[in-house]
């Protein structure tokens, strides 16, 4: 305390410092050293640049060499120190060519009094005209960013109060004028961020293209490296070959950004595998890159053919084209001839420790990790001869991860053809050993992966560093999930297996085919992603925030039909023509120039139970005796003149006569109807699950096919729907209204269409 108080420190902050054990360590050596070449005594001026170097500097070897210039006073000022701190992060490897660094940083450069004043007369001189104009009213941030660009290494306050002071000889005093406020300027809306247009080169032609939150997030608040620059990466780790190997890679990319999607081919994607798509694909399209659609197939016993498709088809789906789709298969010879450098170099031994008892963070060490290289190379081919039992050898690599797991597998033992190289190995590599090297293998420029992957990180760069091969910079973020569901594969399974929901696609759950099949445009869900963000931390959204992007898009795509759910019998008894009318119903009716479609009004038609009351109460506006409603679109009013009732007294047909509304007296109400219409299945969708967080013990104590909701599924078989929808396709996407947005289900055949209510026009907190 007294050492970091000594080179003028608060209290306050000297004990802050001292909380972060690094730092402390980092400000302690370098005290010791600058007062080994100045003294006990250092001046406060000294003791802020040792602790601005100890606290910015990201490669602590480089400590040494930094306070040895600001003890010899040769690095005097913040600019100074920002200017080596910015060059020792870009020139990783030593010996640093200190004639270099020393232009760089302005060492020696002494800048005279003269040459400030004749800077700051040349900049006022620009601005003389606009100076005399606004007098003290004029931006003089502007004018001190001039100065300071003119002579780099000059004091600051120096500037600035030689700036002061020709600025009062220019103008003189402040007059009572210039102490008053400058009204502020009215400032001109910008465009809505996600309606600006952007030019987009796709197939060498140039299409106007709305460019979303988050491309512009990407490009402007997401610092990444630049290619090539990886090493500028805080926690990168750098080799003799380091720079040699960023060089070749930088030949063979061209400076190009390349990001890579590598999803298991177990299981359908789900929305949070929409935000990692947005993010992979969006980043390097939004920096001129490109994304590769990469298969991690290193696990047959789970993987399908029908997930490879899948996968592919939602990626496209929601917008984006791979630059080359991969597989982790494609480097199997690759990754083994890796593997057995890797032995060679003594960072790998064949091990027959079983599963159980490598599990965990604290397992007992292997006694096999000394075993001689040649050795383990023979086990390793007999390994990949099948001479092995599965569980009873793997592979393992000499390291310690983050969270504190030892020596993590490489290899292990699977008698199981794989789908696309067959029975040619029964050895496959694991996540933690392939991931990187076909990163590598691909030049990858960033490593986008979920912060889960985190503690990953230090042996994605140890391995491509053992090998001696490119190595790219992994970044984490924060996944996304959504309350109301899971999204686990195995739950699903567990789902489908019950019963509880009918597939993977089934519009109740989450996975990217449930919501298509929904019919969540996939604008929609790109929007959704692009809101949430790209944070560190996880989130945890509520599904009507996609909801509220869904109605959205669907308000500006879905055209309008009618449909009834609970149908009432109607019969217009003075139906004003002896033959069926045609009505015209706008497609948009808020922009009647995107079209209109026809549907049919004759003497019966056809509306909601809900829209009739024989007992209109306070605040009731819909259909009752004695209170008429207009037919939307049609033109016409209804009034109700005879109520037919079943022998149970049900309501089962009303008779009304009809008067044209240009001369009747206006309405409470409009409701909509339908006539001679198309009989329908209507899917009625609901959350699945009761609680917010059903695989939370506490929330829901009897797991969470115990919280399902009985009520996520209503089918009402004979809907009507206007004919105006009979030659809709699958996903195709309407506006019923009044009712909601629905989509044609895939279920649909040539007599009875189904749809898929989407979601409600209006959130509905108790659903």
């Amino acid at each position: 305390l007294g050492l970091f108080t000594g080179i003028g420190l608060s209290e306050a902050k000297a004990r802050e410092t001292l909380r972060n054990g690094a730092l402390s360590e980092l400000l302690r050596r370098a005290i010791l050293q600058a007062r080994s070449a100045l003294g006990p005594s250092l001046d406060k001026a000294i003791g802020m640049l040792l602790y601005n170097a100890a606290a910015r500097l990201r490669d602590p070897k480089h400590l040494g060499f930094l306070v040895s210039y600001i003890a010899r006073r040769e690095i005097v000022t913040d600019l100074q120190l920002s200017a080596a701190l910015e060059y020792v992060r870009s020139h990783p490897l030593e010996p640093l060519d200190t004639v270099d660094f020393e232009r760089a940083c302005g060492v020696g450069v002494c800048v005279s009094p003269e040459q400030i004043e004749e800077a700051v007369e040349a900049v006022i001189n620009n601005h003389r005209a606009e100076l005399l104009a606004q007098r003290y009213h004029f931006n003089m941030g502007l004018l001190m960013g001039e100065a300071r660009s003119r002579l780099q290494w000059a004091d600051g306050k120096t500037i600035r109060n030689e700036l002061d002071l020709q600025v009062l000889h220019l103008l003189g005093p402040k007059t009572e004028a210039d102490l008053e406020k400058k009204p502020k300027a009215a400032k001109a809306r910008p465009a809505p961020v996600e309606k600006q247009k952007a030019a987009v080169v796709e197939n060498g032609e140039v299409a106007m293209e709305t460019q979303s939150l988050l491309e512009q997030l990407r490009g402007e608040a997401l610092k990444f490296h630049k290619p090539g620059e990886n090493y500028k990466t805080e926690g990168y780790v750098v080799t003799p070959n380091t720079m040699a190997l960023l060089k070749q890679h930088l030949a063979i990319t061209g400076g190009q950004v390349r990001t890579r999607f590598p999803p298991e081919p177990n299981g359908i994607l789900h929305i949070g595998h929409a935000k990692a798509i947005n993010f992979n694909f969006g980043y390097a399209k939004a920096n001129g890159g490109v994304c590769f659609l990469r298969y991690d197939d290193t696990n047959p016993e789970k993987e399908e053919e029908k997930y490879f498709t899948a996968i592919r088809e939602m990626v496209e789906w929601l917008g984006y084209q791979p630059y080359a789709v991969t597989h982790a298969s494609d480097y199997f010879d690759q990754l083994y001839n890796w593997a057995l450098e890797l032995i060679r170099r003594g960072q790998a031994y064949v091990c027959h420790q079983k599963v159980e008892e490598i599990k965990g963070h604290n397992p007992p060490p292997s006694p096999w990790r000394d075993r001689p290289v040649e050795e383990s190379l023979l086990l390793f081919e007999d390994m990949r001869k099948g001479k092995f039992a599965e569980g009873e050898a793997t592979l393992r690599m000499k390291l310690v991860m983050e969270d504190g797991k030892m020596d993590p597998v490489a290899y292990r033992v699977k008698f199981t053809p794989h789908h696309r190289t067959g029975d040619k190995w029964c050895i496959y590599p694991t996540y933690d050993y392939t991931h990187c090297l076909c990163d590598s293998i691909e030049n990858i420029t960033h490593s986008l992966c979920t912060k889960e992957f985190q503690a990953r990180r230090s042996s994605y760069f140890w391995l491509c560093n053992a090998l001696d091969v490119y190595c790219p910079v992994q970044w984490e973020y924060g996944r996304l999930n959504l309350l109301y569901t899971v999204v686990s594969k195995r739950k699903i399974i567990r789902l489908v297996e019950t019963g509880a929901v009918r597939d993977w696609d089934d519009p109740r759950l989450f996975t990217l085919t449930a919501l298509r099949r929904r019919g969540f445009p996939p604008e929609a869900i790109n929007n959704f992603c692009a809101r949430v963000g790209v944070t560190v931390a996880q989130v945890t959204m509520e599904p009507h925030l996609l909801e509220a992007c869904v109605r959205e898009v669907l308000n500006e795509q879905a055209p309008r039909a009618m449909a009834v759910l609970e149908p009432l019998k109607v019969t217009i008894t003075n139906f004003p023509a002896l033959k069926a009318l045609e009505v015209l119903v706008p497609n948009f009716p808020a922009d009647e120039s995107r079209g209109f479609h026809k549907v049919p009004f004759q003497p019966t038609v056809y509306i909601e139970e809900t829209d009739f009351r024989e007992e209109a109460d306070k605040g009731y506006k819909r259909l009752a005796p004695g209170q008429p409603v207009g037919l939307r679109h049609a033109g016409y009013i209804i009034t109700v003149q005879n109520i037919i009732k079943d022998a149970a007294g049900r309501v089962i047909e009303l008779e009304v006569t009809c008067t044209k509304s240009d001369v009747a007296e206006k309405p409470k109400a409009f409701i909509h109807w339908v006539s001679e219409p198309l009989t329908c299945e209507v899917r009625l969708y609901n959350r699945l699950f009761l609680h917010k967080n059903p695989e939370d013990p506490s929330e829901v104590p009897g797991g969470f096919l115990s919280d399902l909701n009985p009520e996520s599924l209503r089918v009402v078989h004979n809907a009507l729907v206007d004919s105006s929808v009979l030659s809709a396709q699958p996903f195709d996407k309407f506006q019923f209204e009044r009712l909601g947005y629905f989509s044609v289900d895939p279920d649909s055949k040539e007599g009875k269409m189904v749809f898929n209510r989407t979601v409600t026009l209006k959130e509905d907190p108790g659903k």
